[in-house]
């Protein structure tokens, strides 16, 4: 018989604890295994991006620089 809280024969509650314990681990495997397939599919690299084309590369020289 699984006893749930401590009680007067001196039971406590290592069956939860362990349950507890094991779902941890369970979604820290699920965790790690998610977050890895997420960086296998980041570029090596974000050096290689260049900035949108239709943005200036110069603020001042934008169409509002003479106004």
């Amino acid at each position: 018989m699984i006893l749930l809280a401590a009680g007067d024969d001196g039971v406590s509650a290592g069956y939860i604890g362990l349950l507890i314990v094991l779902l941890l681990g369970v979604a820290t495997a699920l965790l790690i295994r998610n977050m890895n397939a997420r960086l296998k599919r980041l570029p090596r690299s974000f050096d290689e991006v260049s900035p949108p084309e239709d943005e200036p590369d110069d603020p001042a020289s934008g169409p509002s620089a003479g106004a």
